[in-house]
């Protein structure tokens, strides 16, 4: 079974943590994002910001483990945000809605210490989610 094309780095300052993803999030490497994910809440983290801007590619897999993390922060009264979202997860977010579950503000051209408010960039393309009804009836476009 070959490795995981997925490298994850977490910096934690206080209650608060950048975990930085890079390569591919698929069915093969979801795992340890589950895992880095839920060792934040483990260790007492309640805010979490991913870093997804070498992230080549996400499917649905790495979606619904974004989503199970977002809901599990949220359960322990904390926040967790994804930034630079791949085009894949970018596509995926925008057809099923979750984007205003998930995104936060795009993360500066360097990226902030820890303890700092993420800030919008100029470069930064706003989500444009897509009603359910147009997703179901396969009119999405």
């Amino acid at each position: 079974m070959p490795f995981p094309q997925l490298t994850v780095y977490r910096h934690v300052r206080r209650n608060r943590a950048l975990v930085t993803l890079a390569g591919e999030i698929d069915l093969e490497s979801v795992l340890l994002v589950r895992t880095a994910l839920a060792r934040c809440l483990r260790d007492g983290i309640r805010s979490v910001d991913v870093d997804l801007t070498s992230v080549t590619f996400c499917d649905c897999a790495g979606l619904n483990a974004f989503l199970y993390a977002a809901q599990q922060t949220a359960e322990s009264g904390g926040t967790l945000r994804l930034h630079h979202p791949p085009p894949t997860l970018g596509r995926i977010l925008d057809l099923t809605g979750c984007g205003p579950l998930l995104l936060g503000p795009p993360l500066g051209p360097r990226a902030p210490l820890v303890g700092a408010v993420p800030t919008p960039t100029a470069q930064a393309t706003p989500h444009r989610p897509v009603p359910l009804g147009s997703v179901v009836s396969g009119d999405a476009r």
